[in-house]
């Protein structure tokens, strides 16, 4: 009987200039159950300080570690987040941001939830502010459910079987965020990536959703599994929202499937 081949994995992991954040992150990537293939630091101008740290952790990783850089320019996620998947190698790709700490578990979760025409949004537990600068100092990257400082506890449990019976299917907007989320490159590729017209904080991962919704891709949301941790922070600026959620409802009214400022100017392999 023939063997399927395994999926291969790239883990692309968002930053901008907070490497004690990323190194939190970064530590648990490398501490998998199951390891990507590859880890891609997409970095949205970070200052020496992350490439030095980068560079270092990336002479004993286990894993290849790209540094994928960009112009500080202001809030740029949609292109950093483009560059990375257009350097990605793999098939498959699972998106965080530096400020998330992983479950041990937390690509093998989605890997092994992973089905063609979905995409996965999984779960995120809230530290608060205390625990967060706590966790900073200890540099701890292991949470388990009774830990102090959990703002949503119950998102802290991890049980394949529950989270097997719980998964859910349904195109929907609430709760979509790029801070843990994974599909097939394939699939980012058809719809053109994300749409590089958004600027400042807002709606990028919402108006991406919409897409793969329209172009029939459908969203797979995980309790109890992929489960990271996201360290407290202050919020972004909310100043280019009203001119962002302009743009998802244009995406959404107009059924649009595909975006004109993407990815596609970044591939090679196109």
């Amino acid at each position: 009987m023939k063997q399927t081949k395994p999926l291969s994995c790239s883990l692309i992991i968002t930053t901008y200039n907070w490497p004690e954040a990323l190194e939190l992150a970064a530590r648990s990537a490398l501490r998998q159950s199951l390891a990507p293939d590859e880890i891609i630091i997409a970095d949205d101008g970070s200052d020496t300080d992350t490439k030095k740290f980068v560079r270092g952790l990336s002479e004993n990783a286990s894993a290849p570690i790209i540094h994928s850089w960009q112009e500080d320019k202001g809030f740029r996620a949609a292109s950093s987040r483009n560059k990375a998947i257009a350097l990605a190698k793999s098939q498959y790709i699972v998106l965080i941001d530096g400020d998330m700490i992983l479950h041990r578990d937390f690509i093998q979760d989605h890997m092994r939830s992973a089905k063609k025409n979905h995409f996965i949004q999984g779960s995120r537990v809230l530290l608060n502010e205390h625990t967060s600068i706590k966790t900073l100092t200890t540099r701890k990257i292991t949470f388990g459910f009774f830990d102090k400082g959990l703002q949503n506890r119950i998102n802290a449990v991890h049980n394949n079987a529950i989270a097997s019976f719980f998964r859910s299917t349904h195109n929907t907007f609430q709760g979509i965020k790029t801070c843990n989320m994974s599909f097939f490159r394939e699939d980012c590729i058809r719809i053109n990536g994300f749409n590089e017209d958004f600027i400042g904080w807002g709606r990028e991962d919402s108006e991406f959703a919409a897409r793969l919704f329209n172009s029939d891709v459908h969203r797979i949301s995980l309790k109890f599994g992929a489960i990271a941790y996201h360290l407290w922070h202050r919020e972004n600026p909310r100043d280019f929202l009203p001119a962002n959620d302009r743009l998802l409802d244009r995406t959404i009214t107009g059924r649009l499937k595909r975006c004109k400022n993407g990815i596609d100017k970044y591939l090679t392999d196109k």
